[in-house]
């Protein structure tokens, strides 16, 4: 897809310079000494050779056909340069010239000037304002970086070149092999859905790694990272999540939606393992590149010393790694070949005065248990401990097992030459033991995912043709928000169950229509001018009797006609009183990126002081439903607590599945909120009491 890129047979430097401090003569130079085995053209029309190979004035003189060019001129250059590719038949290029958005607004005229003749041309750009590519199987380091990484099967993205320089020390350090390494710069053109869509057919690349302050375009980068992460492990850390500008919005489920919220959501939705930290990225690609993903859940912690078991037990108990239970055969075993003092239940504690012996006699009897699907060896340097000889044995055990292991040899200088041994054998090392655990729990949420079913939003049978008819009656009368009366009938539309009622247009239909949801009831003006009804006198409550009806209908519509005279006023909308229950809240913020997300929350004070809530991205199937109603703190007040019965639980998840099609169905919907959604005891089901449409975008 982007073969042009990675394994190129021909690539042109243009702007190669023969002075040594200069970026293009570090990309030449690149080119020339980290083994690339294709041709190489300095392109540079003042200097007739760099460095004893001969130079072109212009790629439109070289004397062969290139696959890329590596761009290093100034900015106001680069669009000729692009010109002149587009007639040799160059396909690829990298941009790395400064001097475009990253400038100010003359940059950004120039960079879509850039873009436009790379389209006009049928040129894929990388850039610009990037530090370039490097490729480990093609031997071509097309950056102007220091040196290449070892070989491996990390494919690594970065928005920052900084940190990207940081990323290949630290994996030259590690001994940690990359695929590739890609600078996106400024993403003009080719953006992280391109990469993670080449990485995903790759077969170098087992892992992808990628720091992300942005991402071009949220719903095609969703869609390309589900199917990479179904195959492959897609580790994102992704900085710039301040929601200090958010936007003002009127709805509670756009007050709590920001841009951070945003992108959790669709990284969850798209099997994204989010790093937190720059060590976290490290530590995850680490353990990933180098290890086999568990068959299933349980590990066993093995050490030398008790204070780091206990640490581990609790990073384990926070992160929800299972702790194997031994079989009987396995304590057994570990009897023994152990001292009389040693626990031989997990964590399993081999003394502070074990040998290498007796570490990979304890392993081995480990790795033979049908419950352990990882080990974590806890090694901590004490007087007669043999760091290099327990890493060894280690490293041989692991690989006739071939059970999931990482190791936690704590300290520095005494265990320097045991942590190069491990990596060498493929076993990642963590100087402490919660850093281990991360890891494997991150490792067990990727197998989780794997081995789940799809997901598959449900098909309902609804009315979409009443829907269109009232978005188009707001958007003809030119309102931001439907009327709640016609929000109830949407709702209806789409299987959402509403109070009892309907839209009575003189006295004599409110009486029916009380007849019907059965007294009490409660009368609201019908109006698409006024949403707040209260204010105006334009609601009473708990209507008792006939009588109490006539009375409340002159009353309501008397005060809200002298209050807002302009309003045009439909009538009333009659609607039973709905017994208590339960109040969650259910809404819908359509996310600019992502598009619509869907919050779920217990109402009232859960959701107005504690934000006792949690978001996915539509459209969502009946697991994402279920998950969403668990994910919140507060859920064991609808499961029932302290003898109560438990909300009708399977009610609830039928509304948010219908919500995330309605939204996803009419993308004018660009807010929404149930609130509240009172819910009944199990059996019983739940009313949508009070409903708010905004509309508007599309």
């Amino acid at each position: 897809m982007l073969d042009g890129f990675f394994s190129p047979k021909a690539v042109a430097v243009v702007g190669a310079a023969r002075d040594h401090a200069k970026v293009g003569h570090h990309v030449f130079a690149n080119l020339l000494n980290d083994g690339f085995v294709g041709s190489v053209y300095p392109v540079n029309p003042r200097s007739e050779e760099i460095d004893g190979h001969r130079c072109y004035p212009s790629v439109l003189k070289l004397p062969g056909h290139v696959d890329l060019a590596v761009i290093v001129v100034p900015a106001r250059f680069v669009s000729q340069t692009i010109d002149e590719c587009a007639q040799v038949g160059i396909e690829s290029v990298i941009v790395i010239s400064a001097g475009f958005k990253e400038a100010g607004p003359e940059g950004g005229a120039l960079e879509r000037e850039l873009l436009e003749h790379a389209r006009s041309g049928g040129i894929r750009m990388l850039g610009p304002n990037c530090l370039g590519l490097i490729s480990t199987p093609a031997s071509l380091n097309a950056s102007f970086a220091a040196g290449m990484p070892p070989r491996g099967h990390i494919g690594f993205m970065s928005q920052s070149g900084a940190l990207g320089t940081a990323i290949l020390d630290w994996a030259a350090g590690e001994g940690i092999g990359l695929s590739h390494f890609v600078s996106l710069g400024n993403k003009a053109d080719i953006t992280e859905t391109d990469l993670v869509q080449a990485w995903w057919v790759d077969p170098e690349t087992r892992v992808v790694v990628a720091y992300l302050e942005s991402v071009s375009s949220g719903l095609d980068f969703v869609r390309a990272a589900c199917q990479l992460s179904a195959d492959k492990p897609f580790i994102v850390l992704k900085s710039g999540g301040s929601d200090a500008g958010a936007r003002a919005v009127s709805s509670h489920t756009g007050s709590l939606a920001g841009s951070e919220t945003a992108y959790d959501a669709a990284f969850r939705k798209a099997g994204i393992i989010r790093a937190q930290s720059v060590q976290d990225l490290f530590d995850l690609a680490t353990g990933f590149s180098l290890q086999p993903i568990p068959d299933g859940p349980g590990v066993a912690i093995l050490t030398n010393a008790g204070g780091p078991a206990v640490m581990a037990t609790d990073a384990c108990e926070r992160a929800g790694v299972v702790i194997s239970s031994l079989e009987h055969d396995t304590i057994d075993a570990l009897r023994n070949v152990l001292p009389a003092a040693a626990a031989l239940y997990n964590p399993v504690d081999i003394l502070g005065d074990a040998p290498a012996s007796r570490y990979e006699a304890a392993a081995a009897a480990l790795y033979a248990d049908p419950n352990v699907r990882a080990v974590l060896a806890i090694l901590t340097p004490q007087a007669t401990t043999e760091p290099v000889k327990t890493a060894r044995a280690l490293v041989s055990a692991a690989r006739k097992s071939g059970v999931t292991t990482v190791a936690c040899f704590m300290g520095h200088d005494s265990v320097k030459e045991a942590w190069d041994v491990l990596r060498a054998g493929s076993i990642p090392v963590y100087t402490f033991p919660e850093r281990a655990v991360a890891t494997l729990a991150a490792m067990e949420r990727h197998r989780e995912r794997l081995t789940r079913p799809v997901d598959e939003p449900r098909v309902f049978n609804v009315d979409k043709e009443t829907v269109a008819g009232y978005i188009a009656e707001a958007k003809t009368a030119g309102r931001a928000f439907i009327a709640e009366e016609r929000a109830a009938q949407i709702a209806e539309a789409y299987g959402i169950p509403v109070p009892k009622g309907g839209l009575a247009r003189n006295l004599e239909a409110a009486l029916g229509f009380a007849e019907e949801a059965g007294y009490p009831v409660v009368m609201k003006i019908a109006s698409p001018d006024i949403l707040h009804k209260s204010d105006v006198g334009g609601l009473r409550v708990g209507i008792e009797n006939p009588a109490e009806l006539e009375d409340a209908y002159d009353d309501v519509i008397a005060k809200s006609r002298s209050r807002m005279p302009d309003a045009v006023i439909w009538g009333v909308q009659i609607q039973e009183m709905v017994s208590a229950g339960r109040e969650v809240i259910i809404g819908v913020d359509r996310d600019a990126q992502f598009g619509p997300m869907l919050m779920f929350g217990l109402g009232g004070i859960y959701v107005e002081v504690m934000k006792d809530v949690t978001f996915r991205l539509c459209p969502v199937g009946p697991r994402e439903a279920r998950d969403m109603l668990r994910d919140i703190r507060s859920f064991g007040l609808l499961r029932g607590a302290r003898g109560q019965r438990p909300a009708d639980l399977d009610s609830v998840t039928d509304v948010i599945e219908r919500i995330s099609r309605l939204v996803t169905d009419f993308p004018e919907i660009i807010e929404l909120d149930i609130n509240p959604l009172i819910v009944s005891d199990a059996g019983h089901g739940c009313v949508a009491a009070d409903i708010r449409i905004g509309i508007g975008g599309q």
